[in-house]
């Protein structure tokens, strides 16, 4: 009965309206300007917990702004959040994206929040027409939801940064999304910050309100084991998570939180260094850690 259990991921299933996304050859000119330089992004996952982080000031929300503060000002976002998952993959499309509260049982000032940053139609359109082997559509319904705001008005608190976000397409394997991701990287040398936004543990139903601050022994167990196996580049073990054990199990018992992690891990080039912050777990089992890598 908890505020935190009634948070659930958004499913679209099947009627998803196709829409042509305007403005062609302006986007056309935009990307004319946005050649791929030597310049090349980090990419980030990051733990996003309770959404009273994006208006309480916490450890994590401090560490949020000190990486957007560190990383600067990029041409626009790309966030991959564990809150929209659909048939297929789609990319928000709209030059204006609401600020979506997909929650209930928080403060009002938590559904007061507004975050204006502009979408990125060209961007959106670029990432369509370049990603072959996985199909995305636009979509101008969704916008951004807390797994994007929350922790976007921290790093970016101007709203000044477009930002779009690309869906969890739920009917498909882990497999397909870290391959996915691999037809994303060349956006890294466009000035694009590619986010993916979740939990690496993160299991609801056993969250323990008396301990804000720690996490069960399972849960502490399992998230650095899962930290080894980013830093020695397991791949395949993190993708057929469910085979690496009971505690992984009771970390994923979905896996809309972990699949972000795995687009991160499939841009990840070879010889890049990974740092880890946000480093704890909090409520028994919900990690925050969070990584940048390059």
């Amino acid at each position: 009965g908890s505020s935190f259990e009634k948070i659930a991921p958004v499913k679209i299933v099947g009627g998803v309206l196709i829409h042509s996304i305007p403005h062609q050859r302006a986007a056309d000119h935009y990307f004319d300007g946005l050649k791929e330089s030597g310049v090349k992004m980090p990419v980030m996952f990051v733990g996003h917990g309770s959404p009273m982080n994006a208006i309480e000031e916490t450890q994590f929300s401090r560490g949020w702004q000190l990486e957007g503060e560190k990383l600067g000002k990029p041409k626009a976002v790309l966030c991959v959040s564990a809150h929209w998952e659909t048939e297929g993959t789609l990319v928000t499309a709209m030059e204006k994206p609401r600020t979506i509260h997909d929650f209930y049982g928080f403060p009002n000032e938590l559904f007061e929040v507004e975050y204006p940053a502009p979408g990125d139609p060209s961007l959106a359109n670029r990432v369509i027409e370049t990603v072959k082997k996985h199909g995305i559509n636009p979509d101008m319904k969704w916008g951004l939801d807390h797994g994007t705001w929350s922790v976007m008005r921290h790093m970016y608190p101007d709203a000044d940064v477009p930002v779009i976000q690309l869906s969890i397409a739920y009917d498909e394997p882990p497999q397909f999304h870290y391959d996915l991701a691999k037809e994303l990287v060349h956006l890294r040398r466009m000035g694009i910050l590619i986010i993916g936004s979740g939990n690496i543990v993160h299991n609801l139903g056993m969250i323990d309100w008396r301990n804000p601050n720690g996490g069960f022994d399972w849960a502490n167990e399992i998230n650095e084991k899962f930290k080894l196996l980013i830093l020695n580049e397991n791949h395949r073990s993190l993708i057929d998570y469910n085979s690496i054990g009971e505690e992984a199990r009771m970390a994923i018992p979905t896996p809309e939180h972990f699949i972000p992690l795995l687009y991160i891990l499939g841009l990840k080039e070879e010889n890049e260094k990974i740092r880890f912050f946000n480093d704890s777990i909090t409520l028994g089992s919900l990690s925050m850690t969070s990584l940048i890598i390059g």
